[in-house]
């Protein structure tokens, strides 16, 4: 943007807002920057770009929470995010967003393709050069993008691949180590011209493709007014012909979908839909993903001081996220599926779209719905195979419209034979006694999952909403591996590669049976500077006695005889009411 600095460091400190990025289970950020940042402005301190812009209010709080940033210059200020993302492991993406700074993106910005206004293709290698050479000796920055949402009227495919093509063998040139990420055309939303023409080169395996996806891409009306199984399965079949073929066959290349997201308030219907269609897609394939975006406010966005995100995950102060739900819809997407290095064989998660949720069991072997790290796994050969629990012999048998489906060992039976209802691929269906056809659906007022009359089994000509039907069977052979011993090593037991322990000792055996330090910072923040240290590891002590004699005292009560509580009341108050147990 305008300002040449990541947003929000007039509100929070950086390493704060790293932190939080931490808890919000991101691994990667695509960390942007415009052309000029490098070749006109290199020598420009943050306070002079600031003061430019008349961002007064801003640097008053970037005074306040970050002061050592405003006499950096403004690459040295990129690069002190680059160092703190490292130091709390995250990796980063550094993106080539725009030549001009200013937000992106329009036809006529003069920034869309190469010989544009502000598009001057040498300068721009220039930039890539000088961005590349400053970052090469960063490890945790794995991946440079070459630009952002190429676009206009002046687009040619053969200028793309003589730029693009320069471009990447450039930075490989500087950094053989870091992977080179290239975008397509029309705001990066099409690569398909690759199919007749691929690139040439992979750059030693370096060479990684960029697509974006909104739900505006493509007839962004249609969510709302077409009938949804439809436009959904007629989206996800576009993203595959535009760019996902090329994840297929032998001489497949990794997609990194680098720009994707929704209005994060919930506020836009169509946007939601878009979402909950694109994840089953998402997870089906196990792409690498990069969410649009973290920001929740700009410093300026067309000449609007503080102009709010409504796509960003945070609100407008940095402070927490907009969903208090994010992490629940985004858990499956956040979880490595698929692997292969893995000797395990591949079974299905159970992925319920519209909450973000798995499907698990209770005690009764009913379906309910519950974080996916816990789902249960099945194996399905095919459509009108038996659903099998992974691990036992008990199959799926509907039972009944409006009833919950049991697991027991009839796994012969039609009623145990499941399949996609329609072309979509969308809704699990299975069929009584009578051959009604009755789809999984899930039930709120129960809590359980049940099978119920299929909605939209004519799929062109339905207007109902199916969403509560739609469950995707998802393939996985990436398992939370458990640790386990080969000889004188620790090891990870799927893979039986060695896991290095790199701890630090953390008591909570003491008098209060409570780590220490929490009367002092937030738990977030000590465990961020955990992280920050490069532990691996915590070795997290307690007493025998907190369980067998004192699980249901209170941390409260414990504490009462310290004096300690108001402390641990300002900056962990949550703790307080918890049994020691339970903190």
């Amino acid at each position: 943007m305008e300002a040449m600095l990541v947003e929000g460091l007039q509100f929070k400190r950086l390493d704060d807002i790293v932190a939080l990025i931490v808890k919000l289970r991101f691994n990667c950020v695509r960390l942007t920057y415009p052309i000029y940042m490098f070749t006109r402005y290199a020598n420009l301190t943050v306070q002079q770009s600031f003061q430019k812009l008349d961002l007064k209010e801003a640097i008053t709080g970037i005074t306040q929470n970050n002061p050592s940033i405003l006499n950096m210059t403004i690459v040295e200020a990129y690069v002190a995010v680059v160092d703190s993302l490292i130091a709390h492991g995250i990796m980063v993406v550094s993106d080539n967003h725009v030549s001009q700074p200013g937000w992106c993106c329009g036809n006529d910005d003069g920034n869309g393709f190469f010989g544009d206004r502000y598009f001057d293709p040498q300068e721009w290698l220039q930039g890539l050069r000088l961005a590349a050479e400053t970052l090469k000796n960063k490890s945790h920055v794995v991946a440079m993008s070459l630009r952002n949402e190429l676009r206009g009227g002046h687009q040619k495919e053969d200028v793309w691949y003589q730029y693009m093509s320069e471009g990447a063998k450039l930075i490989h040139q500087i950094n053989p180590n870091v992977l080179v990420v290239v975008s397509g055309l029309s705001y990066d939303t099409d690569l398909g011209f690759l199919k007749n023409r691929p690139m040439g080169f992979n750059l030693d395996n370096k060479l990684v493709f960029e697509i974006h996806l909104y739900s505006f891409s493509h007839n962004g009306r249609g969510w709302m007014s077409n009938p949804l199984n439809t436009f959904c399965a007629s989206s996800n079949q576009g993203f595959e012909d535009r760019a996902g073929f090329l994840v297929r066959g032998q001489n497949s290349t990794p997609l990194f979908v680098s720009e994707f997201g929704i209005d994060q308030t919930g506020a836009d219907e169509s946007q939601n839909r878009f979402l909950n269609c694109f994840s089953t897609y998402l997870t089906e394939n196990d792409f690498d993903w990069a969410l649009w975006a973290l920001q929740g406010s700009y410093y300026r966005r067309d000449g609007m001081i503080n102009s709010q995100e409504t796509y960003g995950v945070l609100d407008s102060n940095f402070t927490s996220a907009k969903k208090s739900n994010f992490l629940q819809k985004f858990e499956l997407l956040q979880t490595k599926l698929q692997d292969p290095s893995s000797k395990q064989t591949t079974s299905f998660i159970m992925y319920y779209p519209l909450t973000g949720e798995c499907v698990l069991t209770n005690e009764k072997n009913q379906l309910a719905l519950g974080g996916c790290s816990r789902s249960y796994r099945w194996s399905h050969e095919k459509d009108g195979a038996p659903m099998r629990s992974i691990g036992s012999k008990l199959c799926l048998k509907a039972v009944g419209d409006g009833q919950p489906p049991i697991l027991n060992e009839d796994c012969s039976s039609q009623q145990s034979a499941w399949k996609y209802a329609t072309d979509a691929k969308l809704q699990l269906a299975s069929t009584n006694k009578q051959g009604q056809a009755l789809c999984l659906q899930s039930d709120p007022t129960s809590g359980l999952i049940v099978t119920k009359s299929c909605m939209c089994l004519n799929d062109a000509e339905c207007r109902e909403d199916p969403q509560s039907q739609w469950f995707k069977l998802v393939p996985s052979n990436a398992y939370s591996s458990s640790l386990s011993t080969n000889g004188r090593w620790i090891v990870e037991a799927t893979t039986g590669q060695r896991v290095k322990l790199m701890c630090v000792n953390w008591p909570g055996h003491m008098q209060a049976m409570l780590i220490e330090g929490l009367h002092l910072r937030p738990l977030d923040n000590i465990t961020a500077s955990v992280a920050k240290l490069h532990f691996n590891c915590v070795r997290l002590t307690y007493s025998i006695h907190m369980f067998t004699r004192h699980a249901n005292l209170t941390v409260q009560q414990s504490f009462e005889n310290f004096d300690l509580n108001e402390a641990i009341a300002i900056n962990n108050p949550s703790i307080l009411n918890l049994t020691l147990v339970e903190a």
